[in-house]
């Protein structure tokens, strides 16, 4: 669906009507530069990041200073792990202050904060929490599609650790990802794939040798989650309904991937999945969980069968299918299962009851089985999508297309690959530091938390 005031406001006359200005995010291509120019890397009191976040960014071929000048810089990275003290917050704001009147279009703030669960004392653990408030004003302030997010690192994480994550957040794939904070610990299990099946280093194909389960692949959202795990280098095993069979034959044509029809829902489909990728595959490395429907009423005039069905798909088939994942051996070392949430799930919705429902369910199904994937070696973690230009917000009416556009801090809405870029991080083998999380793709909402 075309956006109008988007198109108007990168217009010359647009100035001349006074249209407020729709910033143009920078979206990941392969053989794009992880950043196109300079990088300030910084770090208060004894932070252990900044230098190999230094040497991380000199080998993807940017340029490191030190603090703000008279150029442009493309991101900012500071490492505030080492802060505890309101002197600390003080001396982060030294260095911010410059540095955020030259943060050009599409750049990347970024920082790196303690657990304050893990602080020695209420003044530490203060200064660690405040980090959140912290980038999340900063994401509203920031212009011309740049972003600001947080990454909150265990003490026992080693720099490594951070690695996926921090090439994700300042890169382009992280467009839509903005105000948000992402818990780092230990990796679980092998952080590499023991089998050598994918290179992390590799910018162009950080999936290679992965196979991939999507489901509800045969349109929107799933078929870009299909494509973008593909062009990864991922092996895609697209799945959907059989009534949904031509759309899911032409995303598994289009990703050189196979077609499996199966409805979810049935009481053989965690099992006819499993025994499907032993057979054919050996094993699986990433389980995407994107099916889903809506079935929309106001709770006053919900049936049964509206909300039985919504939660059958969204939430009693991911349960069903993660139960028989956790008591096989189909699930490979360094397994990722990625479920798709939804802002609903986290701020509700007028008359999505039993969506705003099953989506809620979701995140709490991820952090309850967190800790379990861990003993396996493998990791469990959401998605989280807020307003998202598909067929479905292209038939809604114009007032509430628009409200849904505009009330983030990009002011538009995002693309199904911004989800799909999402799950493709936390679906890498070296993103076993990032487990039981919720990632909102959402241009930080300001509905919501």
């Amino acid at each position: 669906m075309s956006d109008l005031l988007s198109n108007l406001s990168n217009t010359p006359i647009a100035k001349q009507l006074g249209v407020p200005t729709v910033p143009r995010l920078r979206r990941f291509e392969p053989g794009q530069p992880l950043l196109s120019g300079p990088v300030l890397v910084a770090s208060v009191g004894d932070g252990r990041f900044a230098k190999p976040v230094s040497a991380l960014v000199e080998e993807n071929g940017q340029r490191v200073v030190a603090e703000a000048g008279e150029e442009k810089i493309d991101a900012i990275v500071l490492d505030l792990t080492g802060a505890s003290t309101l002197a600390d917050l003080a001396t982060a704001r030294e260095i911010l202050t410059p540095a955020m009147k030259k943060v050009g279009p599409s750049g990347r703030v970024l920082l790196l904060g303690a657990e304050p669960g893990e602080a020695s004392g209420a003044e530490a653990a203060a200064v660690a929490q405040s980090l959140d408030g912290l980038v999340r004003s900063i994401g509203k302030e920031l212009r011309f599609g740049a972003t600001a997010n947080l990454l909150i690192v265990s003490a026992g994480a080693a720099p490594s650790a951070v690695d996926s994550s921090v090439r994700f957040f300042l890169s382009s794939r992280s467009a839509y990802v903005d105000g948000q904070n992402v818990h780092v610990s230990v990796p679980v299990g092998s952080m590499l794939d023991p089998a050598g099946m994918d290179d992390p280093r590799d910018p162009d194909l950080p999936l290679r040798g992965r196979v991939a389960v999507v489901t509800g692949a045969a349109r929107g959202i799933g078929a870009a989650i299909a494509d973008t795990l593909a062009r990864d280098g991922a092996t895609i095993v697209a799945m959907d309904i059989p009534a949904a069979g031509e759309g899911l034959a032409k995303t598994a044509n289009r990703t050189g991937g196979t077609a499996l029809q199966l409805d979810i829902t049935a009481a053989d489909a965690p099992q006819r999945l499993l025994e499907h990728l032993e057979q054919r595959h050996g094993g699986v490395d990433l389980v995407v969980h994107n099916a889903g429907i809506t079935r929309d009423k106001l709770l006053a005039n919900m049936t049964s069968d509206r909300w039985d069905s919504v939660l059958a798909v969204n939430l009693g088939a991911q349960l069903k299918i993660n139960e028989a994942l956790l008591g096989s051996t189909v699930l490979r070392d360094a397994g990722r299962i990625v479920c798709v949430s939804s802002q609903s799930g986290i701020a509700g919705n007028r008359g999505q009851t039993n969506y705003a429902a099953s989506k809620a369910g979701v995140i709490g199904m991820v952090r309850a089985l967190a800790p379990r994937f861990a003993e396996r070696g493998a990791t469990i973690n959401a998605v989280a999508p807020g307003f998202i230009e598909t067929e479905m917000t292209g038939h809604m009416p114009i007032g509430t297309r628009e409200a849904g556009r505009r009330v983030n801090s990009l002011k538009q809405g995002g693309l199904p690959v911004d989800v799909a870029e999402t799950i493709g991080w936390l679906g890498q083998a070296e993103s076993g530091g990032v487990n039981g999380q919720v990632v909102r793709v959402c241009g930080q909402s300001m509905l919501g938390a």
